[in-house]
């Protein structure tokens, strides 16, 4: 079996031109924390060895890699001949040194000698890593590698990617080559997300009804949530214990820890269809064929535990990893507070809430798991109601939980949906397939810093590092989960390797682009909207009007473009300074190279009205997933896709959101339209009420007009406000629905504000 088929290597620029370079920028990632270039280079050969004692994986993948891409049999042995070309592999026998330090090494690359040191094989995989994104992408009868010497470590111990496999199932091969993809980029953990409301996927042998039914639904949703389009087809699928410890033992000779998560107490809808009795009202129920969130999860019965007790004895068994994950998020109350049994054990161990209710269930979890010699780990609402002793925290809801939790001194792995869903999208969502929503571009995650600056040094210990999350509501083929993960997963991976540098951005662009033409070549799918222009409109000086700046990778100077025109090389104009836009308009772009577009087309059309372009002054921050572009966004006369809403929009959360609007001048004003979206799957509702005053000194302002609940429902989104008067400032205060209401998706938990436009006439 080739060790290689999706595997590692990164795609190098010519050796020779390496060689040749005075300051090359060698096609490294993650960047190795240390590189000095030295004179000469390496010629490999068919006589080169590769010295290494015993029969190390380490050998024989290199060996395998090497024979599969240039012929080249190399010979293992414990010794070189003094003349012979060799690759040293050298584990240093270090008893005393420090687990943190297991991953360090060192490569030296001299004239005749590649030599991979480290204190353990790990160090040496990701030596061999590092070496092979040196390597020429095709054979050649003169291979060279430049001279140099790495030393080099990670930050962080906790360098992860995360697959849900529920929502849309992938096939055993897929996930080989998924670790493969982590193993390039020498992240080491896989946290793989294997039960939900819409599948279970692990065999267990005690309890086969979970495979036999609740790894099976029967139908699954078409388009995005809010179409609310249902198909009848049977889909599933669930990995054998075979299938497990096959995948384990392949991720752990590529030194990577594979983390199980089983949903617990909430998510669990899949497991309640095949053993009803678990749950607090009897059932019938079915797999799930939507996405979000069902009030129907485990009741914290005594015979719940035992159930879920005997599914981890099997779980834990099959993956020796210090940590199960067990969820814990987004667990709906509703059923709990209606139950006999639940209520009784409220009274019973004196808790004052479910909240608490959920702590008593993830800490009964936990004892028995520490029992076993493991540790949980769950979502940040494992928080409420009272952490358990020894859990570690995963932080999603932005970096709060994680902060909370290191201050209790718990450890934490970063994982903010701002920067970390790669689910979100990646570009233009205008360019890009659909996605579930957010705005998580490549620059946005090479700039995270898993460590919050609101930490004290003795408090940032706990941070273990971070993880991108792929969620697979959106994601339904294997290509999709690949150009949704690449390119953010090579930017990740610099971030908690430890070596990123937004100051450097433009030296990882250069390193990146040399990683996509091995992609190409693999035939392995990935987004382009790294090439592709964007815009960032902003107030005029003259305040009239808007400034549009144009910026592409590198060199913003070969954008093209053209106003009230189709985009053709012979009529656009190139792009030198921010754009001064007047009036209604339709912008069109896009990044050239030597004639050739190389990127998507942008297009943007720009709807004015009297508001457009005007100072705007908001007394709340939207929330950091969805605040690009800040309170400008609602009068830079753009019109956000109510379908992709991952950037055109600001997002709130909690508090109302009172919005002040100067003119410039008094106007006669007719009309106010304010743009906003329902979309419940989502947790996002039309606003409850609106209110709106208007005022010519900016002091003194009279109220002209009030919209209800009712009538913004009935407004599709788009809420028109009636108004009649001379004025220069116009005051509008729109108030969130605040907390979802019962038999809503994610009824309890605070709703999503979004707006868009604010149109004045």
């Amino acid at each position: 079996m080739k060790i290689l088929s999706f595997l590692f290597l990164i795609i190098t620029i010519a050796t020779n031109a390496i060689a040749q370079s005075t300051n090359p920028i060698l096609p490294l990632i993650p960047k190795p924390k240390s590189i000095q270039i030295n004179d000469g280079v390496f010629t490999l050969s068919s006589s080169t060895v590769i010295v290494s004692t015993g029969n190390s994986f380490e050998a024989e993948y290199l060996k395998t890699w090497i024979r599969s891409y240039f012929g080249f049999n190399l010979d293992i042995s414990p010794t070189a001949k003094q003349a012979q070309s060799s690759i040293t592999l050298t584990q240093k026998n270090e008893s005393n040194t420090a687990k943190k330090l297991q991953e360090n090494y060192q490569l030296e690359i001299s004239k005749h000698n590649i030599s991979i040191s480290a204190p353990s094989n790990t160090g040496i995989f990701y030596g061999i890593q590092t070496t092979l994104q040196l390597f020429p992408l095709k054979p050649s009868e003169t291979i060279t590698l430049p001279c140099l010497l790495i030393v080099d470590q990670p930050v962080y111990s906790w360098r992860g990617m995360h697959l849900d496999v529920c929502r849309h199932f992938f096939p055993k091969a897929y996930i080989k080559r998924y670790i493969d993809y982590l193993a390039m980029y020498k992240m080491n953990t896989f946290h793989w997300h294997l039960t939900e409301d819409q599948g279970w996927r692990i065999e267990i042998k005690k309890y086969p009804k979970l495979t036999e039914i609740g790894a099976w639904r029967k139908g699954s949703m078409i388009g995005h949530y809010s179409d609310q389009k249902i198909d009848s087809i049977k889909y599933g699928g669930f990995y054998t214990q075979d299938d497990i410890r096959e995948i384990v033992k392949y991720a752990q000779d590529r030194h990577i820890t594979v983390v199980p998560e089983i949903e617990l107490p909430g998510h669990s809808l899949a497991a309640l269809a095949a053993y009803p009795e678990y749950s607090c009202q009897g059932g019938p129920f079915e797999v799930a064929k939507t996405w979000g969130v069902f009030d129907d999860v485990y009741c914290p019965k005594e015979q719940t535990f035992t159930f879920l007790e005997d599914i981890l004895t099997e779980v834990m068994d099959l993956f020796p990893s210090p940590y199960i994950h067990i969820g814990g998020d987004e667990c709906p109350k509703l059923r709990w507070k209606n139950c006999t049994n639940c209520q009784s054990i409220l009274k019973k161990e004196g808790l004052l809430n479910e909240h608490e209710l959920q702590s008593y269930f993830i800490k009964r979890i936990e004892k028995f798991i520490n029992a076993r010699g493991r540790n949980i780990i769950g979502w940040d609402e494992i928080l409420e109601g009272g952490l358990a002793p020894n859990a570690a925290v995963m932080s999603w809801r932005g970096t709060q939980g994680g902060i909370d939790a290191a201050k209790q001194s718990h450890y934490v792995v970063m994982s903010p949906g701002s920067h970390c869903y790669f689910d979100h999208y990646q570009g233009d969502p205008k360019n890009e397939p659909i996605a579930i929503g957010g705005y998580t571009p490549i620059e946005k995650v090479y700039a995270y810093n898993p460590t919050p600056s609101e930490l004290l040094p003795n408090e940032s210990k706990y941070i273990l590092g971070a993880q991108g999350n792929v969620w697979t509501e959106y994601i339904n083929e294997p290509k999709n989960v690949d150009y949704m993960a690449m390119p953010r997963m090579a930017a990740l991976s610099e971030v908690v390797w430890g070596t990123a540098d937004i100051k450097q951005y433009k030296n990882f662009q250069h390193r990146l682009i040399q990683h996509f033409e091995l992609l190409d070549w693999k035939g392995i799918s990935y987004s382009k909207a790294f090439y592709e222009v964007t815009s960032k409109a902003s107030p005029h000086p003259s305040k009239k009007g808007i400034m549009v700046k144009l910026t592409a990778p590198f060199d913003s100077s070969r954008i093209r473009y053209t106003l009230n025109q189709d985009l053709l090389p012979f009529h656009s104009s190139t792009y030198t300074s921010p754009l001064h836009i007047l009036k209604s308009s339709t912008l069109n772009a896009a990044y050239f190279e030597n004639e050739s577009q190389k990127s998507m087309p942008f297009k943007q059309s720009f709807l004015f009205s009297k508001s457009t372009g005007k100072p705007i002054k908001l007394n709340t921050e939207p929330h950091p997933n969805y605040a690009l572009g800040g309170a400008f966004t609602l009068v830079d006369g753009q019109l956000g896709d109510k379908t992709k809403y991952g950037r055109d929009w600001l997002g709130f959360k909690g508090q109302n959101v009172e919005a002040i609007i100067d003119l410039d001048s008094m106007d006669r004003l007719s009309s106010i339209s304010i743009t906003t979206m329902q979309n419940e799957g989502s947790w996002i509702h039309y606003p409850k009420k609106i209110t709106y005053w208007v005022s010519t000194d900016g002091v003194s302002y009279t109220e002209v007009g009030m919209k209800n609940s009712q009538d913004i429902t009935n407004s599709q989104g788009t809420i028109n406000l009636k108004l009649d008067a001379i004025a220069r400032y116009i005051k509008i205060e729109i108030m969130p629905i605040g907390i979802i209401p019962e038999g809503s998706q994610g009824a309890g938990s605070e709703g999503w504000l979004f707006l868009d436009e604010i149109r004045i006439d």
